[in-house]
């Protein structure tokens, strides 16, 4: 079943529906924005979405609005505190892997001018191609929290189903894996 399927037969009223509506597959152009839509995906690792959509609104609070120069300045001393946060995910690994992954971003904004400038940069790859250049740059991001990542902010097709209205909607927006098709269109 896909996503688009399962918010419409869940229901108005579920933390799905304004995450499917007006986020999923919509592109980011922020990078804090990015961030933070990366981060969400490796707290999800092992758990659901719905665990971490309902939790969406305490990891800003307790990130700082993913702000990724303030996030890549957490001391150990931050990371303990983040620990007692039943707000989030309380798992070392993923809090110190956000920290890792934000000094990342910083050394990539270094070079590139920003993260989306990063990824911009090595579009158009293959889901593989993709997994591969993440997992050589950053920590915890396995396939599954690539691959997601990616269908989620618009760098790879498939978020919706194209019989779903917000589809029309993303196209709009111009994600980036629409632009083959953009192309073949005006030629």
């Amino acid at each position: 079943m896909s996503y688009c399927s399962y918010v419409l037969n869940a229901g108005k009223d579920t933390v799905h529906k304004d995450y499917h509506d007006s986020e999923y597959g919509f592109p980011l152009h922020d990078d804090n924005a990015l961030f933070a839509r990366l981060i969400l995906e490796i707290n999800q690792a092992g758990l659901s979405w719905d665990t971490i959509l309902k939790k969406k609104a305490n990891f800003f609070k307790a990130f700082d609005d993913f702000d990724i120069e303030k996030v890549s300045k957490y001391s150990r001393r931050r990371v303990e505190k983040l620990l007692q946060d039943a707000g989030i995910i309380r798992n070392r690994l993923k809090i110190e892997a956000t920290i890792d992954n934000a000094k990342k971003i910083k050394a990539i904004q270094k070079e590139f001018g920003s993260f989306q400038n990063w990824l911009d940069h090595h579009h158009p790859k293959t889901r593989d191609e993709w997994v591969k250049l993440f997992k050589e740059n950053f920590r915890f991001t396995g396939g599954e929290i690539v691959n997601e990542f990616l269908l989620s902010t618009g760098y790879l097709p498939g978020a919706h189903i194209e019989s779903c209205p917000i589809y029309k909607l993303v196209l709009r927006q111009s994600p980036k894996w629409a632009e083959k098709k953009r192309r073949k269109s005006h030629s």
